[in-house]
């Protein structure tokens, strides 16, 4: 629910959320149903962590919490990988670092116009 309080300050970012589970379709929709308003899949399977550069672990064989911070075009600005719910991104921090990102780029245009 964290990221769901701060989505309208990342939405005034251009920063769309979305989240995927391992859980079953109906599991992720009393999820969305409790108060997510962004999209969310479901069924997360080894291929797709994989694709999506999750962490597998593979002593118990299921996905870790896996979170990131991806460009438009692809390029990750930033990843978390934990092995407990202990380390999770905080939504605050995300704020925090593409609010000082956009700072940054705006700062370099405006170098680059002069």
């Amino acid at each position: 629910m964290a990221f769901e309080e701060k989505q309208a300050e990342l939405r005034e970012l251009g920063v769309s959320l979305f989240a995927a589970a391992v859980d079953p379709e109906e599991k992720v929709q009393e999820i969305v149903d409790g108060g997510i308003s962004f999209p969310m899949g479901f069924g997360v399977d080894r291929a797709t962590g994989d694709a999506l550069g999750a962490w597998w672990d593979e002593r118990g064989d299921f996905i870790q919490p896996s979170e990131f911070v991806i460009r438009q075009d692809g390029i990750v600005l930033h990843s978390t990988y934990s092995a407990s719910p202990i380390g999770r991104t905080d939504p605050g921090d995300v704020f925090s670092l593409l609010s000082f990102l956009e700072a940054r780029r705006k700062r370099k245009a405006a170098k680059s116009e002069n």
